[in-house]
């Protein structure tokens, strides 16, 4: 066992230790950690601009400060407003007759223990800070693995953490693959997992060799169904700010359009003028953000010259007719993809990048079925005023959660749960939801007291008749 594996067991049995002598931690205790969390965002979200900014080579501070700093706050609020109502004891009702004699079922929400959490790099703070609110108002403690694709800001968020809260309660650990191998094979209590479907499987596949329970936020191929209702001004400038924002490097980024075939050259003229409108230049704009790091730029620069060399048209909106070839940093244009077929990557795999391919169709059924050809994704957006049309794309669908008349919208809203479906990721986090999902839902049965005994006379032996008959009069 190499060093950081034996630091981590070390540290995990540590927690389930102090879980164990310590029992939950009270409500004022999970309002503490919940507060300091929150300091610790507010206090440093500068320096957390700063070490993106580095880790990405160019990344918009103004996205920065919006999605990994402020965004984070409202859950944290809402968990610290609503964390006595969520531990409150739940009644339930007893069987009859046993209810009517003083029974009493309950169910309690308990901390699980230990949370193991694995970040990904796209929005390295919000998405290892996020996922905190419902954890901690839960009871839990953590151990949290970042991504080493973001090492500045991975080491960052280590040293901060490592100052606000003693190790019982949260710890850091640094590391490539083999380090996050080592990780989603320890005895956690439950496995949080952010990222890729690839990678995924392999967690579920570890976390599997100690029946442990996991919740996976995964993404896919979430597409946006624009309706002849739609507004098709308003609709492409909120496609194309959820489609640009850190440069398409979103789990929840639209991934391609549907839109009906005489609508079609309106929409991508209001792509282009929406574009022109946000990044009048591009390749030394700082409000456009580079692609990670060599490897996702090839990765995606792949698929568009894989969709080219297969027939599709390639439509690079580049408004100041700027060279990428010759860049400081990994910066790929905003590119609309148009004649598209099912046998280019662009329509198979999650893009994560800046790159929409539009399709069209004549019947609405045709959409339905590109939808449903897929995997079920994380999100799905519909532009329209048509509430029959609506009503039928969301009942013949199936998504992770939904946006109205723009994109990425629900996973802002501090109330709702997030998470995917099937292949897009199973459990929740944010909300009620998510503070249910790492608690325990003990259930709790009080029966009769002892002078009611007579009760169970009918079902203990020695039997002298049948009790199907007093079973059946208790089902009535």
């Amino acid at each position: 066992m190499d060093t950081n594996t034996q630091d981590m067991q070390r540290i995990l049995d540590a927690q389930k230790n102090h879980f164990i002598k310590e029992g939950a931690p009270s409500i004022e205790l999970r309002i503490d950690r919940l507060n300091r969390l929150k300091n610790l965002i507010m206090e440093n979200r500068y320096d957390f601009v700063d070490a993106l900014n580095e880790d990405y080579g160019n990344r918009s501070r103004n996205t920065s400060i919006m999605t990994d700093a402020y965004s984070i706050i409202p859950d944290i609020n809402n968990a610290i407003k609503n964390i006595k109502k969520w531990t409150k004891v739940e009644k339930r009702s007893s069987n009859f007759p046993f209810g009517l004699f003083g029974a009493k079922s309950y169910v309690k929400y308990e901390p699980l223990g230990t949370v193991g959490m694995i970040s990904p790099w796209n929005f390295p703070v919000n998405l290892s800070f996020g996922p905190l609110a419902a954890i901690f108002a839960a009871g839990n403690q953590v151990m949290h693995k970042p991504s080493e694709l973001t090492p500045i800001t991975s080491e960052l968020i280590k040293s901060l953490c490592d100052k606000a809260y003693d190790e019982n309660e949260f710890a850091t650990f640094l590391g490539g693959p083999e380090v996050g191998e080592a990780f989603t094979k320890l005895h956690f209590d439950h496995l949080l997992y952010t990222g890729s479907g690839n990678i995924g499987k392999h967690v579920m596949q570890s976390a599997s060799q100690n029946l442990v329970p996991v919740t996976l936020e995964l993404g896919g191929k979430s597409p946006v169904v624009i309706g002849n209702s739609a507004d098709m001004k308003v609709s492409a400038k909120r496609i194309m700010f959820g489609k640009t924002l850190n440069a398409g490097q979103i789990c929840l980024a639209p991934d391609y359009v549907i839109v009906h075939k005489e609508k079609k050259d309106e929409f991508i003229s209001e792509v282009e003028n929406a574009i022109n409108e946000y990044y009048p230049s591009i390749k030394d704009n700082d409000d456009y953000s580079s692609i990670i790091n060599q490897r996702h730029f090839d990765r995606i620069n792949s698929l568009i010259e894989d969709a080219r060399e297969k027939g599709a048209d390639i439509n690079e909106i580049n408004p100041s007719n700027e060279d990428f070839s010759q860049q400081q940093f990994y910066k790929i244009p905003p590119t609309i993809v148009t004649n598209t077929s099912d046998d280019m990557k662009i329509m198979q795999e999650e893009i994560f990048g800046p790159v929409l391919p539009v399709l069209e169709y004549e019947d609405l059924n045709e959409a339905l079925s590109t939808i449903n050809s897929k995997d079920r994704p994380l999100g799905l957006y519909y532009f329209g005023n048509d509430k029959n049309e609506e009503e039928k794309i969301m009942s013949n669908t199936s998504s992770g959660g939904v946006t109205i008349n723009n994109v990425v919208g629900h996973i802002q809203q501090k109330d709702l749960p997030f998470g995917g479906v099937g292949p897009s990721g199973m459990g929740r986090y944010q909300s009620f939801d998510g503070f249910k999902n790492f608690s325990n839902p003990r259930a709790f049965y009080k029966d009769v007291g002892f002078k009611f005994d007579k009760l169970f006379e009918g079902i203990r032996p020695p039997y002298t008749k049948s009790i199907e008959n007093l079973i059946k009069g208790l089902l009535k």
